[in-house]
């Protein structure tokens, strides 16, 4: 199918082509025909990469007036970097639509010089949230004319906090024709909201829901919590032509890796909460232009980064989120390239990548962290093919070759490459010389990764059941019910200043005292202290695991809740 097949007007034909679409995708070639009718309220479901915007961008300068200079379409986004990407994009689309008048309005801008863009008359509005209600409560922006509202990444808008926000850009918006959800997980929220404000929408999943792209190749790779910033060195090493995006689970981590590996001569950046926009402008800016090699960044702060000829997304650490997994990845293999995905997990986060591979639906292969020998290898290779690639037909060089041939008249061509070899890798040779091997080669098995298989060898048979049962009970957010007099009250000096959540303080304390999962019950965290409900038989295991203990710095004091 072509895009004029699909009823677009021949201005809008003649821009695609040449941009050099021909074929639209799959979400493009589903949701254009019903949007163009500007009546139906539609849901598309599909991963980041597939043309999304394109799927509603197209349709929405269709369905508008030209002649008309006020507000007709609203584009709601989670991040400014998104905000200025789909505007970036719609552009393209109305080359030859000369009226059409497109904005950006964002959080971290000058709101002044924005408010003077939407008085020139424009028609067509992309915003973040945030700032948009600050422009309506300041009613530098009149919603009433709005026909058509897209929201994109609408799981990541509910995922940072915007459900309030999205219901009351929806409320303002009373004469909009169709409302329009693109995202690439369904969640509760967004569903709740779209039965709310959307009327029998057309619900349309491209792939299967909250699966991954099929174009990335998901990798895990097994070793020791203590020697996870040496796994990920090595990871980099052996992929000398990578470009990619780290992720850690919070914003000390991220500063903490990123200075690491910049004193070690790595081109890399942190891309966190603390960052100013223009620090975070910078960043991105050397990261898009290639003068840094990676990026590390938490979840939050890489929300809506869409950067092409992304090759790895590297997982420090798993989400605490399964979905947050599928938006990780999703930053390679867009439009059609191919990616990969690396996850660096200890032996009791196997149970975990296992949930994620059920969700992602895609197979995650089990590889070896490389040995010194072979980063060495790897390196000393792509270093023969740069060298191999040289452009030597600009520059003098002719000129400088007798003056070479007679320096190195005594020296044998293999003395020339050993010593060209020795200046390129005397650096990586000394470090990986004695290197250890970083791998876990006998796993003693957790008993949750017991249970997955043996809910595995079943899933064929009468137990099925019976095992997604035994799966919601393990994995439920908050354990058992917490009540009866069989459980203890313990209290912990630690909270949500020292950078947990409460996933992530599930998981500690877990990996702290070896305990299961379902021997607590209700966890009641506050930003200095935490209290935890858990069976009075595991409550001596738990404070002699932790109390006494340190915790970046900080003395954990743990003790039950009731004594003195």
């Amino acid at each position: 199918m072509t895009f004029e097949e699909l009823g677009l007007e021949e201005r809008l034909v003649k821009a695609t082509s040449e941009l050099g679409f021909v074929n639209p995708t799959t979400i493009q070639e589903k949701a254009i025909p019903v949007l163009l009718s500007g009546t139906k309220d539609f849901i598309g479901l599909a991963q980041t990469g597939t043309g999304k915007t394109a799927a509603f961008g197209l349709p929405l300068l269709q369905l508008i007036s030209e002649e008309k200079r006020s507000p007709q379409a609203l584009v709601v986004c989670p991040t400014r970097e998104l905000c200025l990407q789909i505007v970036s994009e719609i552009e393209l689309f109305k080359k030859h639509m000369r009226g059409i008048q497109v904005v950006a309005v964002y959080g971290g801008a000058s709101i002044g010089q924005q408010i003077r863009d939407l008085k020139r008359g424009v028609q067509i509005v992309v915003a973040t949230p945030g700032r948009l209600i600050d422009l309506i409560e300041r009613k530098a922006i009149n919603l009433e004319e709005i026909s058509y509202v897209t929201l994109d990444e609408a799981d990541e808008m509910l995922n940072m906090g915007f459900q309030d926000d999205i219901e009351f850009i929806l409320q303002n918006t009373p004469k909009r024709e169709s409302t329009w959800l693109f995202s690439a997980t369904m969640p509760t929220e967004i569903r709740k909201v779209s039965k709310r404000y959307m009327k029998e929408p057309l619900e349309v999943t491209v792939g299967k829901m909250n699966t991954g792209n099929k174009n990335i190749d998901h990798q895990y790779f097994v070793t020791s919590a203590q020697h996870r910033y040496q796994a990920l060195k090595r990871l980099i090493d052996f992929n000398p032509g990578i470009y990619g995006i780290i992720f850690t689970r919070t914003k000390a981590d991220a500063q903490d890796i990123a200075e690491k590996l910049t004193r070690e001569g790595y081109d890399i950046d942190a891309l966190h909460g603390d960052l100013s926009q223009q620090q975070r402008d910078k960043v991105m800016g050397q990261f898009r232009d290639k003068s840094l090699q990676l990026l590390i960044a938490t979840d939050v702060a890489a929300r809506g980064i869409d950067v092409q000829g992304i090759t790895h997304v590297i997982n420090y650490e798993l989400p605490d989120d399964p979905e947050v997994y599928t938006h990780r990845s999703g930053r390679t293999g867009r439009a059609g390239n191919t990616g990969i995905c690396m996850s660096i997990v200890h032996t009791r986060e196997l149970y975990r990548l296992k949930q994620i591979a059920q969700m992602v639906q895609a197979p995650f292969h089990k590889m070896e962290i490389p040995t010194g020998k072979d980063v060495c290898r790897k390196q000393f290779f792509s270093f023969m093919d740069k060298l191999l690639q040289a452009d030597i037909s600009h520059g003098d060089y002719e000129t400088y070759v007798p003056m070479l041939a007679e320096k190195f008249a005594d020296i044998s061509k293999e003395e020339v490459l050993k010593r060209v070899a020795a200046m390129e890798f005397d650096r990586f040779l000394k470090y990986y010389e004695n290197a250890e091997d970083l791998n876990i080669r006998e796993v003693r098995r957790d008993p949750r990764e017991r249970n997955l298989r043996v809910d595995d060898r079943r899933s064929g048979g009468d137990d099925r059941g019976a095992g997604r049962q035994r799966d919601r009970r393990e994995y439920s957010s908050g354990g058992n019910s917490g009540g009866g007099g069989n459980n203890t009250r313990l209290f912990v000096n630690l909270g949500t200043k020292d950078g947990f959540y409460k996933a992530s303080f599930l998981q500690f304390i877990l990996d702290m005292s070896d305990l299961r999962k379902e021997v607590l019950g209700r966890i009641d965290m506050k930003e200095m202290n935490s209290w935890i409900e858990i069976e009075s038989g595991a409550a001596k295991q738990m404070i002699r695991a932790l109390d006494g203990k340190n915790y970046k710095g900080r003395r954990i004091r743990m003790n039950d809740a009731n004594s003195r």
